[in-house]
Protein backbone atom coordinates (compact mmCIF):
# COMPACT_ATOMS: atom_id res chain seq x y z
CA UNK A 1 0.00 0.00 0.00
CA UNK A 2 1.48 3.35 -1.04
CA UNK A 3 0.50 6.95 -0.52
CA UNK A 4 0.13 9.56 -3.22
CA UNK A 5 3.71 10.60 -2.52
CA UNK A 6 4.98 7.10 -3.31
CA UNK A 7 5.92 6.29 0.29
CA UNK A 8 5.21 2.78 1.52
CA UNK A 9 2.70 2.89 4.35
CA UNK A 10 1.87 -0.59 5.65
CA UNK A 11 3.90 -3.62 4.69
CA UNK A 12 4.38 -6.97 6.39
CA UNK A 13 7.41 -9.08 5.55
CA UNK A 14 5.59 -12.39 5.92
CA UNK A 15 1.99 -13.53 5.66
CA UNK A 16 1.87 -15.27 9.04
CA UNK A 17 0.23 -12.25 10.62
CA UNK A 18 -1.75 -10.04 8.26
CA UNK A 19 -1.41 -6.31 9.02
CA UNK A 20 -4.48 -4.39 10.10
CA UNK A 21 -5.73 -2.21 7.28
CA UNK A 22 -6.78 1.12 8.72
CA UNK A 23 -9.33 3.06 6.66
CA UNK A 24 -6.82 5.92 6.53
CA UNK A 25 -3.33 6.50 5.27
CA UNK A 26 -1.07 5.95 8.25
CA UNK A 27 1.17 8.91 7.63
CA UNK A 28 1.93 11.19 4.76
CA UNK A 29 5.38 12.77 4.87
CA UNK A 30 5.14 16.33 6.10
CA UNK A 31 5.82 19.09 3.60
CA UNK A 32 8.53 20.40 5.90
CA UNK A 33 10.33 17.03 5.85
CA UNK A 34 10.09 16.74 2.06
CA UNK A 35 11.38 20.29 1.66
CA UNK A 36 14.30 19.54 4.01
CA UNK A 37 15.32 16.46 2.01
CA UNK A 38 14.95 18.40 -1.24
CA UNK A 39 17.22 21.16 0.07
CA UNK A 40 19.85 18.63 1.16
CA UNK A 41 19.96 17.18 -2.33
CA UNK A 42 20.17 20.65 -3.85
CA UNK A 43 23.27 21.36 -1.75
CA UNK A 44 24.93 18.18 -3.01
CA UNK A 45 23.96 18.83 -6.63
CA UNK A 46 25.16 22.44 -6.50
CA UNK A 47 28.53 21.30 -5.14
CA UNK A 48 29.06 18.16 -7.21
CA UNK A 49 26.58 18.31 -10.08
CA UNK A 50 24.93 15.02 -9.07
CA UNK A 51 23.52 13.10 -6.10
CA UNK A 52 26.83 11.28 -5.61
CA UNK A 53 29.81 12.41 -3.58
CA UNK A 54 33.12 10.77 -4.53
CA UNK A 55 31.21 7.70 -5.67
CA UNK A 56 28.99 7.60 -2.56
CA UNK A 57 25.25 7.86 -3.11
CA UNK A 58 23.90 10.65 -0.92
CA UNK A 59 21.06 9.47 1.34
CA UNK A 60 19.80 11.52 4.32
CA UNK A 61 20.36 9.46 7.45
CA UNK A 62 19.65 9.64 11.16
CA UNK A 63 22.08 6.86 12.07
CA UNK A 64 24.39 9.12 14.07
CA UNK A 65 21.75 11.57 15.26
CA UNK A 66 19.87 11.78 18.56
CA UNK A 67 16.27 11.54 17.41
CA UNK A 68 13.33 13.25 19.07
CA UNK A 69 11.44 11.09 21.58
CA UNK A 70 7.96 12.08 20.38
CA UNK A 71 4.39 11.55 21.62
CA UNK A 72 5.05 13.60 24.77
CA UNK A 73 1.34 14.41 24.95
CA UNK A 74 0.03 11.27 23.28
CA UNK A 75 0.18 12.76 19.79
CA UNK A 76 0.67 10.41 16.87
CA UNK A 77 0.42 10.95 13.13
CA UNK A 78 -1.42 13.49 11.04
CA UNK A 79 -3.02 12.34 7.82
CA UNK A 80 -5.26 13.93 5.22
CA UNK A 81 -8.69 12.91 3.97
CA UNK A 82 -11.03 14.46 1.41
CA UNK A 83 -13.07 15.89 4.27
CA UNK A 84 -10.02 17.45 5.95
CA UNK A 85 -7.02 16.58 8.13
CA UNK A 86 -7.25 13.78 10.67
CA UNK A 87 -4.97 13.41 13.67
CA UNK A 88 -4.21 9.82 14.60
CA UNK A 89 -3.01 9.88 18.20
CA UNK A 90 -2.14 7.09 20.61
CA UNK A 91 -5.68 6.86 22.03
CA UNK A 92 -7.11 6.67 18.51
CA UNK A 93 -4.88 3.70 17.65
CA UNK A 94 -5.66 1.93 20.92
CA UNK A 95 -9.37 2.31 20.16
CA UNK A 96 -9.21 1.49 16.43
CA UNK A 97 -7.03 -1.60 16.92
CA UNK A 98 -9.40 -3.17 19.46
CA UNK A 99 -9.81 -6.92 18.96
CA UNK A 100 -12.95 -8.16 17.28
CA UNK A 101 -15.24 -10.82 18.71
CA UNK A 102 -13.42 -13.80 17.20
CA UNK A 103 -10.01 -12.46 18.18
CA UNK A 104 -11.14 -11.90 21.77
CA UNK A 105 -12.20 -15.53 21.95
CA UNK A 106 -8.86 -16.66 20.50
CA UNK A 107 -6.84 -14.46 22.83
CA UNK A 108 -8.85 -15.72 25.80
CA UNK A 109 -7.64 -19.24 24.96
CA UNK A 110 -4.13 -18.17 23.88
CA UNK A 111 -3.38 -14.88 25.71
CA UNK A 112 0.25 -14.67 24.56
CA UNK A 113 -0.82 -14.09 20.95
CA UNK A 114 -2.45 -10.79 21.94
CA UNK A 115 0.95 -9.18 22.53
CA UNK A 116 3.29 -7.59 20.02
CA UNK A 117 7.07 -7.30 20.47
CA UNK A 118 9.02 -4.37 19.04
CA UNK A 119 12.83 -4.53 18.98
CA UNK A 120 15.12 -1.56 18.57
CA UNK A 121 17.99 -2.28 16.20
CA UNK A 122 20.94 -0.63 17.95
CA UNK A 123 22.47 -2.79 20.70
CA UNK A 124 19.28 -4.86 20.99
CA UNK A 125 19.20 -6.90 17.78
CA UNK A 126 22.88 -6.28 16.95
CA UNK A 127 25.78 -4.68 18.77
CA UNK A 128 26.33 -1.48 16.79
CA UNK A 129 28.26 0.69 19.25
CA UNK A 130 31.64 -0.68 18.20
CA UNK A 131 30.66 -0.48 14.52
CA UNK A 132 29.85 3.23 14.78
CA UNK A 133 33.15 3.99 16.51
CA UNK A 134 34.97 1.92 13.91
CA UNK A 135 33.33 3.93 11.11
CA UNK A 136 34.57 7.19 12.67
CA UNK A 137 38.08 5.78 13.03
CA UNK A 138 38.12 4.58 9.42
CA UNK A 139 36.96 8.01 8.27
CA UNK A 140 39.72 9.67 10.29
CA UNK A 141 42.30 7.30 8.81
CA UNK A 142 41.17 7.96 5.23
CA UNK A 143 41.09 11.72 5.80
CA UNK A 144 44.43 11.80 7.67
CA UNK A 145 42.78 13.14 10.84
CA UNK A 146 42.93 12.18 14.52
CA UNK A 147 40.12 11.54 17.02
CA UNK A 148 40.75 12.44 20.70
CA UNK A 149 40.39 9.63 23.27
CA UNK A 150 38.29 11.83 25.54
CA UNK A 151 35.16 10.09 26.91
CA UNK A 152 32.91 13.04 26.07
CA UNK A 153 34.13 13.00 22.48
CA UNK A 154 33.51 9.25 22.22
CA UNK A 155 29.96 9.76 23.51
CA UNK A 156 29.32 12.50 20.95
CA UNK A 157 30.62 10.25 18.18
CA UNK A 158 27.87 7.76 19.07
CA UNK A 159 24.94 10.06 19.78
CA UNK A 160 25.77 13.55 18.48
CA UNK A 161 24.66 15.09 15.20
CA UNK A 162 27.38 14.60 12.53
CA UNK A 163 27.34 18.29 11.55
CA UNK A 164 28.05 19.36 15.12
CA UNK A 165 30.72 16.69 15.68
CA UNK A 166 32.56 17.38 12.41
CA UNK A 167 32.38 21.15 12.69
CA UNK A 168 32.50 22.01 16.41
CA UNK A 169 34.08 18.96 18.09
CA UNK A 170 36.56 17.50 15.60
CA UNK A 171 36.82 20.74 13.55
CA UNK A 172 37.38 18.87 10.29
CA UNK A 173 35.52 21.43 8.19
CA UNK A 174 32.72 23.95 8.26
CA UNK A 175 31.73 24.34 4.60
CA UNK A 176 28.46 22.73 3.52
CA UNK A 177 30.16 20.92 0.63
CA UNK A 178 32.83 19.37 2.83
CA UNK A 179 30.40 18.43 5.61
CA UNK A 180 28.05 16.66 3.20
CA UNK A 181 30.96 14.73 1.70
CA UNK A 182 32.20 13.58 5.11
CA UNK A 183 28.72 12.64 6.34
CA UNK A 184 27.99 10.62 3.24
CA UNK A 185 31.33 8.84 3.50
CA UNK A 186 30.75 8.12 7.20
CA UNK A 187 27.34 6.66 6.48
CA UNK A 188 28.77 4.44 3.74
CA UNK A 189 31.58 3.18 6.00
CA UNK A 190 29.06 2.31 8.72
CA UNK A 191 26.83 0.49 6.23
CA UNK A 192 29.84 -1.53 5.05
CA UNK A 193 30.62 -2.44 8.68
CA UNK A 194 27.04 -3.59 9.21
CA UNK A 195 27.38 -6.07 6.36
CA UNK A 196 30.30 -7.64 8.23
CA UNK A 197 28.08 -8.59 11.18
CA UNK A 198 27.95 -12.34 11.70
CA UNK A 199 26.17 -12.78 15.03
CA UNK A 200 23.19 -11.06 16.69
CA UNK A 201 23.08 -10.17 20.38
CA UNK A 202 23.67 -13.13 22.70
CA UNK A 203 20.52 -15.10 23.45
CA UNK A 204 18.39 -13.23 20.89
CA UNK A 205 17.81 -16.20 18.57
CA UNK A 206 16.73 -18.41 21.46
CA UNK A 207 14.34 -15.73 22.69
CA UNK A 208 12.88 -15.22 19.21
CA UNK A 209 12.43 -18.99 18.89
CA UNK A 210 10.46 -19.00 22.14
CA UNK A 211 8.14 -16.13 21.17
CA UNK A 212 7.72 -17.59 17.68
CA UNK A 213 6.55 -20.86 19.22
CA UNK A 214 4.03 -18.83 21.26
CA UNK A 215 2.95 -17.12 17.98
CA UNK A 216 3.75 -13.63 19.23
CA UNK A 217 4.41 -11.28 16.26
CA UNK A 218 7.64 -9.25 16.27
CA UNK A 219 8.86 -6.07 14.57
CA UNK A 220 12.23 -4.32 14.34
CA UNK A 221 12.62 -0.54 14.10
CA UNK A 222 15.62 1.44 12.90
CA UNK A 223 16.72 4.55 11.04
CA UNK A 224 18.66 2.40 8.58
CA UNK A 225 17.86 2.04 4.89
CA UNK A 226 15.40 -0.83 4.29
CA UNK A 227 17.65 -2.57 1.78
CA UNK A 228 20.58 -2.68 4.20
CA UNK A 229 18.33 -3.74 7.08
CA UNK A 230 16.85 -6.67 5.16
CA UNK A 231 20.28 -7.77 3.93
CA UNK A 232 21.76 -7.75 7.43
CA UNK A 233 18.76 -9.56 8.96
CA UNK A 234 18.98 -12.27 6.31
CA UNK A 235 22.70 -12.65 6.92
CA UNK A 236 22.10 -13.00 10.68
CA UNK A 237 19.32 -15.54 10.06
CA UNK A 238 16.70 -13.35 11.78
CA UNK A 239 14.48 -12.33 8.88
CA UNK A 240 12.01 -15.18 9.45
CA UNK A 241 11.26 -13.96 12.98
CA UNK A 242 10.07 -10.44 12.10
CA UNK A 243 6.62 -9.85 10.64
CA UNK A 244 7.22 -6.09 10.24
CA UNK A 245 10.14 -3.72 9.66
CA UNK A 246 10.18 0.05 10.17
CA UNK A 247 13.06 1.87 8.47
CA UNK A 248 14.04 5.28 7.14
CA UNK A 249 11.75 4.88 4.13
CA UNK A 250 8.68 4.90 6.39
CA UNK A 251 9.28 8.60 6.98
CA UNK A 252 8.83 8.62 10.75
CA UNK A 253 9.83 11.85 12.51
CA UNK A 254 10.57 10.50 16.01
CA UNK A 255 11.24 7.36 18.03
CA UNK A 256 7.61 7.22 19.18
CA UNK A 257 6.35 7.40 15.60
CA UNK A 258 8.48 4.40 14.67
CA UNK A 259 6.97 2.41 17.55
CA UNK A 260 3.41 3.37 16.62
CA UNK A 261 4.07 2.45 13.00
CA UNK A 262 5.36 -0.96 14.11
CA UNK A 263 2.24 -1.52 16.26
CA UNK A 264 -0.03 -0.85 13.26
CA UNK A 265 1.99 -3.17 11.03
CA UNK A 266 1.72 -5.92 13.67
CA UNK A 267 -2.04 -5.34 14.04
CA UNK A 268 -1.63 -4.85 17.79
CA UNK A 269 -2.84 -1.85 19.73
CA UNK A 270 0.03 0.09 21.36
CA UNK A 271 -1.08 -0.76 24.90
CA UNK A 272 -0.51 -4.46 24.11
CA UNK A 273 3.04 -3.99 22.77
CA UNK A 274 6.36 -4.54 24.53
CA UNK A 275 9.41 -2.54 23.39
CA UNK A 276 12.94 -3.88 23.84
CA UNK A 277 15.36 -0.96 24.21
CA UNK A 278 18.83 -0.15 25.51
CA UNK A 279 18.38 3.64 25.60
CA UNK A 280 16.54 5.56 28.37
CA UNK A 281 15.06 7.84 25.69
CA UNK A 282 13.63 4.81 23.92
CA UNK A 283 12.04 3.69 27.19
CA UNK A 284 10.40 7.11 27.51
CA UNK A 285 9.14 6.92 23.92
CA UNK A 286 7.59 3.50 24.64
CA UNK A 287 5.78 4.80 27.72
CA UNK A 288 4.55 7.84 25.78
CA UNK A 289 2.92 5.35 23.41
CA UNK A 290 1.31 3.41 26.31
CA UNK A 291 3.66 0.49 25.60
CA UNK A 292 5.62 -1.59 28.08
CA UNK A 293 9.42 -1.31 28.01
CA UNK A 294 12.06 -3.97 28.66
CA UNK A 295 15.54 -2.45 28.94
CA UNK A 296 18.77 -4.28 28.18
CA UNK A 297 21.61 -3.25 30.47
CA UNK A 298 24.87 -2.71 28.60
CA UNK A 299 25.21 0.43 26.54
CA UNK A 300 23.69 2.29 29.51
CA UNK A 301 24.05 1.35 33.20
CA UNK A 302 21.14 -0.04 35.20
CA UNK A 303 20.58 3.20 37.14
CA UNK A 304 19.86 5.01 33.85
CA UNK A 305 17.14 2.48 33.01
CA UNK A 306 15.05 2.65 36.18
CA UNK A 307 12.03 3.90 34.21
CA UNK A 308 11.76 0.60 32.35
CA UNK A 309 9.09 -1.88 33.42
CA UNK A 310 11.78 -4.57 33.44
CA UNK A 311 15.58 -4.33 33.17
CA UNK A 312 17.63 -7.41 32.29
CA UNK A 313 21.25 -8.17 31.57
CA UNK A 314 20.42 -10.14 28.43
CA UNK A 315 17.81 -12.15 26.57
CA UNK A 316 18.83 -15.31 28.40
CA UNK A 317 17.07 -13.96 31.51
CA UNK A 318 13.70 -13.71 29.77
CA UNK A 319 10.80 -16.13 29.40
CA UNK A 320 7.33 -15.78 27.92
CA UNK A 321 5.86 -15.69 31.42
CA UNK A 322 7.68 -12.36 31.91
CA UNK A 323 5.43 -10.83 29.26
CA UNK A 324 2.31 -11.93 31.11
CA UNK A 325 3.57 -10.47 34.35
CA UNK A 326 4.17 -7.10 32.69
CA UNK A 327 0.45 -6.85 31.97
CA UNK A 328 -0.75 -8.56 35.15
CA UNK A 329 -1.81 -5.32 36.87
CA UNK A 330 -2.98 -3.33 33.86
CA UNK A 331 -6.60 -2.66 33.08
CA UNK A 332 -9.11 0.08 32.51
CA UNK A 333 -9.07 1.09 36.18
CA UNK A 334 -5.38 0.64 36.88
CA UNK A 335 -3.86 3.68 38.67
CA UNK A 336 -7.15 5.58 38.54
CA UNK A 337 -8.53 7.35 41.58
CA UNK A 338 -10.88 5.14 43.56
CA UNK A 339 -13.32 5.87 46.34
CA UNK A 340 -12.43 4.17 49.55
CA UNK A 341 -15.24 2.01 50.90
CA UNK A 342 -15.57 2.31 54.65
CA UNK A 343 -17.24 -0.68 56.24
CA UNK A 344 -19.72 0.44 58.88
CA UNK A 345 -20.43 -1.77 61.85
CA UNK A 346 -24.16 -2.49 61.98
CA UNK A 347 -25.87 -1.04 65.08
CA UNK A 348 -26.46 -3.45 67.95
CA UNK A 349 -30.02 -4.37 68.70
CA UNK A 350 -31.28 -3.56 72.15
CA UNK A 351 -32.87 -6.45 74.03
CA UNK A 352 -36.42 -5.75 75.01
CA UNK A 353 -39.37 -7.82 76.15
CA UNK A 354 -40.59 -8.11 72.54
CA UNK A 355 -37.32 -9.61 71.40
CA UNK A 356 -37.28 -12.25 74.14
CA UNK A 357 -40.81 -13.48 73.74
Amino acid sequence: MESAFGFRLIQATTTSFLPYQLPINLKLPSLQRLEQQRNQRKVVRSCYGSDEIDGFQFTPTKIFMEEAIGAEYGEGFETFRPDGPLKVDVDFLNDRLQEGFLKRIRYAMKPDEAYGLIFSWDNVVAGTQALKLSAWKELALEEGKEIPDDDDVQRLLLHGAPDHVLDKVLMWGNEARELERLKSKLSQLYSNNLLKLSEPMEGLKEWLDAVSTARIPCAVVSSLDRKIMVEVLEKLGLMKYFQAIVTEEDGMDSMAHRLLSAAVKLDRKPSKCVVFEDDPRGVTAAHNCTMMAVALIGAHPAYDLVQADLAVGGFTELSVINLRRLFAHTGSTFMELQKQVVEKTPPRRRLTVDTIF
